[in-house]
């Protein structure tokens, strides 16, 4: 059993370190005010590879892994979890493409994402299906060599600034998840429009959109895979391999919150010493050290997992597990680390108050951690996840 990184794995972690520290530290708190997409983070990711290293070699990406993306974005988000989000995306709405779709379509997403030339979303909450995806509503019909989409998709995540979407939609009638395929939309197709922005809590620099599609043709070449009913699986092997990374958003805030309030503790006097003196503050941090340690080590073997291709339904409970835990330990962690602060925690004189508005998000998106019990429950139930 192997504990250490490659090289590889720790070049890009240091690399997505120093972008973390000198690009995004100093913006972080701009970012949130202004609620303004950060191109220029972007541009430091696109520059230095960052955008492609969940996309295979042969289609313009570097083949890194999910490991090597979730030790990227725990970076970003110690600072910034909207940024974290950022590079999350290079792989959310590719995964669909690179699990399910034809050679053209591979590579055309794939050269494009990897480079930096084009961002996507992926679209399948609706406003009547959330957790039950199973059942949405939007519908595609056959028209010639076209389909029609007509639907609404609801909190679609960097949906204001994506240049194709990966949209799911109902295409024969047939009720459930076999009755769902999978579509790649240019966002200027005719019939596209985004409806409307999220007035958001947290993790304001990823804008989430209301995007609506009304009579909107897309050619039949982009059914990913060009096979009907095929989308809904598309979806939820796209969800499980990028669980681990979306619980590593939850690690570097985690790390963040709990860096900034330990520097805070060793300097803030109280009863003649630092507050870092008293047990009582010595305890908080180090249940936060135990935390986060516990989350790297999910998040990490999570990540290998989709690496190693297990990340199907049978593998799904210990994906779920890493998510819950490492999202849960970022709401925690950050809770406690602003406690540490006192009132001035509160205020938005320091990130912990936006730390902590941050993390909030993490145990909704991309299945709930309600959800993500029901998944691991079933694995023991189904004797899935056994210990002997």
């Amino acid at each position: 059993m192997e504990f250490t990184l490659s090289e590889e794995h720790r070049l890009i972690q240091e690399t997505a370190r120093r972008i973390a520290k000198e690009k995004i530290a100093p913006r972080a708190a701009e970012i949130d005010e202004t609620q303004e997409y950060p191109h220029d983070i972007f541009a430091a990711f696109k520059e230095t590879g960052l955008t492609g290293l969940t996309i295979p070699q042969q289609y313009g990406g570097s083949g890194s892994g999910m490991l090597s993306l979730a030790l990227a974005v725990e970076e970003a988000a110690k600072y910034c979890c909207a940024s974290g989000l950022m590079l999350l995306l290079s792989a959310l709405p590719t995964q669909p493409v690179m699990i399910g779709g034809d050679e053209r379509q591979k590579k055309w997403i794939g050269e494009g994402v990897a480079s930096g030339a084009i961002k996507g979303a992926f679209c399948l909450t609706e406003p009547n299906h959330g957790s039950d995806a199973a059942n949405l509503e939007t519908r595609a019909v056959r028209d010639g060599d076209d389909y029609v989409l007509n639907g609404e998709k609801m909190y679609i995540s960097g949906g204001t600034v994506a240049d194709y979407i990966v949209a799911f939609a109902r295409t024969n009638g047939t009720p459930g998840p076999k009755g769902i395929s999978a579509f790649l939309v240019d966002t200027k197709s005719p019939g596209f429009r985004v409806a409307g922005q999220d007035r958001k809590m947290g993790v304001r620099g990823v804008p989430t959109a209301d995007i609506v599609l009304e009579d909107c043709r897309v050619p039949r070449e982009n059914l990913v895979g060009g096979v009907e009913g095929a989308g809904f699986n598309h979806a939820m092997l796209t969800l499980n391999s990028c669980r681990p990374v979306v619980g590593s958003r939850g690690l570097g805030l985690a790390e963040g919150a709990m860096t900034y309030a330990l520097e805070f503790a060793r300097k803030r006097e109280a009863f003649g010493r630092p507050i870092a003196d008293l047990q009582a503050i010595q305890f908080m941090f180090a249940d936060m050290a135990i935390q986060i340690e516990a989350a790297r080590m999910l998040v990490y073997q999570a990540a290998w997992r989709v690496d190693q291709g297990l990340y199907t339904r049978e593998h799904a409970a210990y994906l779920s597990i890493a998510k819950v835990y490492a999202t849960e330990v970022g709401v925690k962690v950050s809770s406690d680390a602003l406690q540490v602060l006192g009132a001035q925690g509160y205020m938005m004189d320091h990130p912990l108050e936006r730390h902590y508005r941050d993390a909030r998000q993490l145990m909704i998106v991309e299945g709930t951690s309600q959800v993500q019990r029901v998944v691991i429950a079933r694995s023991l139930l189904e004797r899935e996840l056994v210990y002997p």
